[in-house]
């Protein structure tokens, strides 16, 4: 989740107290700022900053290095077990407030995916409150694809979570696009569809030689970050420009106003992907199985 409003941005510094830990990570070049609040973990301080920086070096790994020079994570000890509530904010060149469990435990912290997603947000401009699904439906859909790129999570786990959870997105009875449906489902799913719709069409334009992660680093690349306001077909028409194929505009307007249904079980097929129980199988002699590849580890294309 991203909020913007200044009233919010003000808001998490008043919680500031005595008795704070505080740490900085270096990622590459760009410098982590991390406090975490009074209180107790389970986990060692190692081990939470091992959590940091795997998110880190999941979102490096997709864009090419860190989204934000410089950043400040704000972690709050909470009751129970679970990492949750996770808000990132564009105020003072990025901020990310995390509610954490006290009872997590490490293989908690390893199958994360929250502080990932959170970060994922400083990689692209704050656009108008109807667009809102275009900035959950990127963190939705790079978090996972980062994790694999990376080598923290499992490709399997990956493409089961998301040929699963994938139909949340799709249109219902009575929507009016995904400017105009502001249902969680539409908002996330719907776009994290959009990504995904968007990645295979820009590899098929490009003979799998450009994907949705050279448009977004370009926008990142472009000066479009959390930090600033753009409008969203300005960030459209300069991820296009990255790729060179004016698949995010096209698409926008196919899907902006009105229901774009989408044959996800055909789109499978297509993908080399079938689901068996819990996790998915994939067929390496499908249509686009070498698209399949190519999003999944982008330009190292190898397990």
């Amino acid at each position: 989740m991203r909020i913007v409003a200044l009233v919010a941005l003000l808001s998490p510094f008043a919680a500031f107290a005595d008795g704070m830990n505080s740490t900085t990570i270096m990622v590459g070049q760009s410098r982590l700022d991390v406090i975490v609040e009074k209180g107790q973990f389970d986990l060692s301080k190692d081990g939470l900053l091992d959590w940091i920086r795997s998110a880190a070096d999941s979102v490096s790994t997709y864009y090419g290095h860190f989204p934000r020079p410089h950043i400040l994570i704000r972690i709050t000890p909470v009751w129970g077990k679970g990492i949750r509530h996770g808000v990132t904010y564009g105020y003072n060149g990025g901020l990310i407030t995390i509610d954490v469990g006290a009872d997590t435990t490490r293989a908690d912290f390893q199958s994360d995916w929250e502080l990932t997603h959170e970060m994922v947000h400083l990689a692209f401009p704050s656009v108008a409150e109807n667009h809102h699904w275009i900035e959950e439906g990127i963190a939705t859909y790079v978090e996972p694809i980062a994790r694999v790129r990376a080598h923290h999570f499992d490709v399997s786990e990956m493409w089961y979570e998301v040929v699963r959870d994938l139909p949340q997105g799709l249109p219902a009875p009575g929507d009016e696009g995904l400017d105009n449906t502001h249902t969680w489902g539409r908002t996330y799913w719907g776009g994290a569809l959009f990504c995904l719709l968007a990645d295979i069409e820009i590899h098929r334009e490009t003979q799998n030689k450009k994907g949705l992660d050279d448009a977004l680093r370009g926008i990142l690349d472009a000066g479009g970050n959390i930090t600033v306001d753009w409008d969203l077909q300005r960030a459209l028409t300069v991820g296009d420009r990255a790729t060179g194929v004016p698949v995010l505009t096209n698409l926008y307007e196919k899907m902006k106003d009105q229901p774009h249904d989408v044959d996800l079980d055909a789109l499978w097929k297509q993908l080399g992907i079938a689901r068996n129980g819990t996790t998915v199988v994939f067929n390496d002699a499908a249509p686009l199985a070498a698209t399949r590849k190519a999003i999944t580890y982008g330009e190292e294309q190898s397990p």
